[in-house]
């Protein structure tokens, strides 16, 4: 289960373990590929959530040259999201693979967050001679972890009126020497209150921000020797877009409010890279890049939250109601 928490961080959660990777793969590419596809798919919706937020913390826009600087976290929950948890495998839609317990019949299984463990499958030849038996893989809900997790260094700098420039980014990191992720993204908020001219005197802003986050990730497990090959890596890339109308208080002097109704949308994809050899009789040849899993989600978000300002130091959190339901906190400094 280390590598589904490593893989999650890198939002290109494949199997649980490389040997489950090589098991599915003696079924075929074609049945690796149609699992991996719904095996994956609510954790890559997650992250689409996840990544999206932590936009604003405020409508009210700042003056030419103030600015601000943030670390924000997200935890975008899924304990509740039963039909994310699983998903139903027919082996009729599978050219190899099949229950060992009552085959041939339809059965709910394990998405990468879901909990659902002891499942056995098998694969076997026309003959008859060739049988191989395997425990398909569980997920994160298994291991206890409800939440998906996300972070990053957020800057913003007035400029015009009205008009507001952020930045998001986190630095290159390495897992095990072996594994990689990074993050960047940009946006910009725009206060129409500012183009009144009395804005001074309102005791609310409104604001649109749009915001584009991308993410992308890296785990090479050529030396696992698992499978035999050159050059075996996961390379992983999450695209997306969040579009919000917000509006806040602004003359309390230490605490405000903020809400934002917004539009998110994004993409994931997950590349399965490298050359792969594997023994059995539904993978006889080398294959080289075997397949990608693609994943597009979009939705509605609403979104509540509170700022605490305190001289230059301030905190906010705020909780984001959509598919995937993201509590977000931040902790910011700078100067208005």
């Amino acid at each position: 289960m280390k590598k589904i928490l490593l893989l999650v961080a890198l939002t290109m959660v494949t199997v649980s373990k490389a040997q489950d990777l090589n098991d599915l793969f003696v079924s075929g590419v074609e049945d690796a590929e149609r699992f991996a596809n719904a095996y994956l798919a609510p954790v890559s919706e997650a992250t689409i959530y996840s990544i999206s937020n932590g936009w604003y913390n405020t409508a009210d826009s700042k003056p030419l040259g103030g600015f601000e600087i943030s670390i924000v976290g997200n935890l975008t929950g899924f304990k509740n999201k039963d039909d994310k948890k699983a998903f139903i495998l027919d082996p009729n839609d599978y050219e190899n693979l099949d229950f060992v317990d009552n085959p041939g019949q339809a059965r709910p299984i394990s998405t990468a967050l879901g909990d659902i463990e002891g499942v056995t499958v098998f694969v076997e030849d026309e003959s008859g001679l060739f049988r191989e038996e395997f425990e398909l893989p569980s997920g994160l809900a298994a291991e206890n972890f409800n939440f998906i997790p996300s972070g990053y260094i957020q800057g913003s700098v007035g400029l015009v009126k009205g008009l507001e420039v952020k930045a998001r980014f986190l630095p290159k990191i390495k897992f095990d020497d072996d594994a990689k992720i990074g993050l960047f993204g940009a946006g910009i908020q725009y206060d129409f209150t500012k183009m009144l001219p009395a804005d001074k005197l309102l005791p609310v802003a409104i604001s649109a921000v749009i915001g584009y986050t991308g993410l992308t990730g890296e785990y090479d497990f050529t030396d696992t020797g698992v499978i035999n090959g050159e050059d075996q890596r996961i390379d992983a890339s999450v695209k997306t877009w969040n579009f919000s109308a917000v509006v806040s208080t602004r003359k309390i002097p230490v605490i405000n409010f903020y809400g934002g109704l917004g539009y998110i949308t994004g993409k994931s994809d997950i590349d399965l890279l490298g050359t792969y050899e594997a023994n059995g009789p539904f993978f006889t040849e080398t294959i080289e890049d075997p397949f990608t899993v693609s994943k597009k989600t979009s939705g509605v978000a609403a979104t509540l939250g509170t700022k605490i300002k305190l001289g230059f130091f301030r905190l906010n959190a705020d909780y984001n109601i959509s598919e995937f339901s993201t509590f977000t906190f931040g902790v910011n400094f700078g100067f208005r």
